[in-house]
């Protein structure tokens, strides 16, 4: 059927589209199924949407589409366009045959990342897709599968110099924010580090959430290139400059699911780092009784990504670190940040754990490129920690993301937990600790959290603090006060 555009000021996170009710009707459409809208052009663009019913607002020869579909297919007021009801795709039954634990091809799953691009698959479909690898799994061959055809949905970035690097972490250790240490040292050893990153999928922030406190993390390519020509870095929200599509529309699903199935986990790194035009690849693997894996898990984790560097044609180095507490003080966005700036600046003192592991990583990058000799990057990473460069160079990064540490200055309300008894730390959960911050409004309120005071084997006295509960607002507080005593993350013997 063809109808009339009609433009709303609406954003609704994704591709929807309001039909009056009759014109539903005719079409034989109920709310939330699913339609095409195809544009009447010379080169016909279509996407898929979801619909929505209403009585008022659109006439019978409209249809009203949100933020995303005028973007998408880039439409005018008034403009015709087809407007048909979806038949279930294709790529359903091969979601059903992973279901069923059965290899997948290469066709089946370009056409599963192919639909979810599109749009023509639904939050629920994607995430039987995602539930039914966690649950079987996939071979190195579907694996490889996945990522290309992740990588193949989205910009393909390329860099002349040949010393172009990236590292990323499997995630889950509350307060890990290595990252902009890592990136601020190896820029400032002359490395190219166009850095992206994802949001938080099951901890408190990620390094796109924490930079974004302080500065812009949503660029399209061209701007991020000219950033990272003027100062050899950036640390920006890889959904933003449209890298992999697909990758961040499993991720947003993968988030309201709790869940990080490995295969997925490794087509998203790999896809990412390919996409960026990375030549040099550091991947940290924390593993421990609190982390996403165990040390088993980790050695196999290994063992793909060094297969996957060679296969794919990149020097490629995975670090196995301990994950059996959170690193830093600082868990969440703002609070991570302020633990990264005092290590930062040589004259405070951030957390010697967080401090030690950045230098230990930026010292691999530094030596997997030749800046340093082997068995040398760590001092080396050292001495441009502790001679300010790597600050210096933090802060032309920011600068040059239209951001400033002033905007670190907020206020927000807290609330001490303390010791109950006297004894020693015997155990920390990360989930635990993970999920309270995220009670307490992260990763999306920046100035909410935890701060932690203790890690194992410290000896406490009773009425000590153990950590203190940052939010924006006093119900987060008494929310996440309330998951504390449910959860008790911290155990003391």
């Amino acid at each position: 059927m063809e109808l009339k555009i009609k433009l709303l000021k609406w954003s609704a996170g994704l591709p929807v589209a309001m039909l009056e009710e009759k014109t539903a009707a005719k079409m034989g459409l109920h709310p939330k199924d699913m339609i095409s809208i195809k544009t009447l052009t010379r080169r016909p663009k279509e996407v898929s949407a979801v619909i929505d019913v209403i009585k008022d607002l659109v006439n019978r020869d409209e249809v009203a589409v949100s933020s995303e579909l005028k973007k998408t297919l880039g439409l005018r007021i008034g403009e015709k366009v087809e407007v048909n009801m979806m038949t279930p795709p294709e790529s359903m039954d091969f979601i059903k045959k992973k279901m069923d634990n059965k290899v997948l091809s290469r066709k089946e799953i370009e056409t599963i990342i192919h639909d979810v691009v599109n749009n023509s698959l639904s939050d629920s479909e994607i995430a039987l897709f995602i539930s039914s690898i966690d649950k079987c799994g996939m071979n190195m061959k579907e694996t490889i599968f996945l990522i290309k055809a992740i990588q193949k949905t989205g910009y393909q970035m390329s860099f002349r110099n040949k010393f172009v690097v990236d590292k990323h972490s499997i995630g889950g250790i509350p307060g890990n924010r290595t990252t902009p240490i890592v990136v601020s040292i190896c820029a400032a050893a002359g490395l190219i580090f166009p850095k992206s990153s994802s949001r938080a999928i099951t901890s408190a922030a990620g390094t796109a959430d924490v930079i974004e406190t302080i500065a812009r993390v949503d660029y399209e390519v061209s701007e991020l290139k000219k950033i990272v020509r003027k100062v050899g870095a950036c640390m920006i929200w890889g959904g933003s400059i449209g890298f992999v599509p697909a990758d961040s529309k499993i991720i947003q699903i993968e988030k309201s699911l709790n869940i990080d199935p490995p295969s997925q986990l490794i087509a998203s790194i790999m896809s990412k780092k390919l996409a960026a035009g990375s030549k040099y690849i550091l991947i940290d693997i924390p593993y421990g009784k609190n982390a996403k894996v165990n040390k088993k898990e980790a050695l196999n984790l290994k063992r793909k990504f060094e297969y996957l560097g060679k296969y794919f044609k990149r020097k490629l180095k995975c670090v196995l670190t301990d994950g059996n507490q959170p690193i830093g003080n600082g868990v969440g966005p703002a609070l991570e940040l302020i633990d990264v700036i005092k290590i930062l600046n040589p004259k405070e003192q951030g957390p010697q754990d967080l401090e030690k592991k950045s230098l230990l990583l930026s010292g691999e990058i530094l030596e997997m490129t030749g800046k340093a000799k082997k068995g040398k990057g760590f001092e080396l990473a050292k001495q441009i920690l502790y001679s300010g460069k790597a600050l210096k160079k933090f802060e032309e990064i920011i600068k040059a993301q239209d951001g400033s540490l002033k905007k670190l200055d907020k206020k927000s309300f807290t609330h001490d937990i303390l010791a109950k008894k006297s004894g020693k730390i015997s155990a920390i959960d990360n989930k635990g600790i993970n999920s309270l911050a995220r009670a307490a409004g992260c990763p999306l309120d920046k100035f909410s959290g935890v701060y932690l005071y203790v890690h194992l084997k410290d000896k406490i006295k009773k009425g000590q603090k153990l950590l203190t509960i940052h939010a924006e607002s006093r119900a987060r507080i008494k929310t996440a006060v309330k998951y504390y005593k449910m959860a008790k993350p911290i155990t003391i013997k």
